[in-house]
């Protein structure tokens, strides 16, 4: 299993389309679920910056990942144009397997 984690700080006036966004049952969990070998994702928010959240989306391997990006490329480049406006930071901190 490989987990994708990103970093993002909401748009204070788009904080609730946000969460609806990138909650395990938003957009991009429903993108992603199209594709063999999405398990599940995650949306974390800071305790001490409730603008700041971190996502996980996790699959059954980096392949399968690869393959939904491959598959649904217009899709999801058009979902992330959409979801630009509702942040003021994105960052992909990494890919992580349990060694």
């Amino acid at each position: 299993m490989v987990q994708f984690v990103w970093e993002f700080i909401a748009r204070e006036d788009k904080v609730p389309e946000f969460e609806r966004h990138y909650s395990n049952t938003g957009a991009w969990a429903q993108l992603f679920q199209k594709n063999r070998g999405f398990l599940g994702t995650e949306l974390l928010r800071d305790t001490e910056n409730t603008r700041r959240y971190v996502t996980i989306d996790r699959w059954d391997s980096f392949e399968a990942h690869v393959a939904m990006r491959a598959r649904f490329a217009k899709e999801y480049e058009e979902l992330d144009r959409r979801c630009e406006l509702l942040t003021e930071l994105e960052r992909r901190i990494g890919a992580f397997e349990v060694p």
